[in-house]
């Protein structure tokens, strides 16, 4: 995923009338519900095929 990716819809209301908004990358607006909102990148999950299934955060169903 790039850095750059912008966001299709409002997570609020679904609407696509997007802009940017403020200074800062990630930042954004939406017009039709009058909220803005920023995004960011957190980082990459685990393939769960190669993950230990006894790895914390994981949960097991007895």
């Amino acid at each position: 995923m790039t850095g750059r990716a912008v966001p299709f819809h409002c997570p609020y209301c679904a609407d696509e009338d997007l802009r940017p908004h403020g200074e800062q990358h990630g930042e954004w607006e939406c017009r039709s519900c009058l909220r803005a909102f920023k995004l960011n990148f957190i980082g990459q999950l685990a393939n769960p095929a190669t993950t230990n299934p006894a790895s914390p955060g994981r949960r097991h169903t007895s």
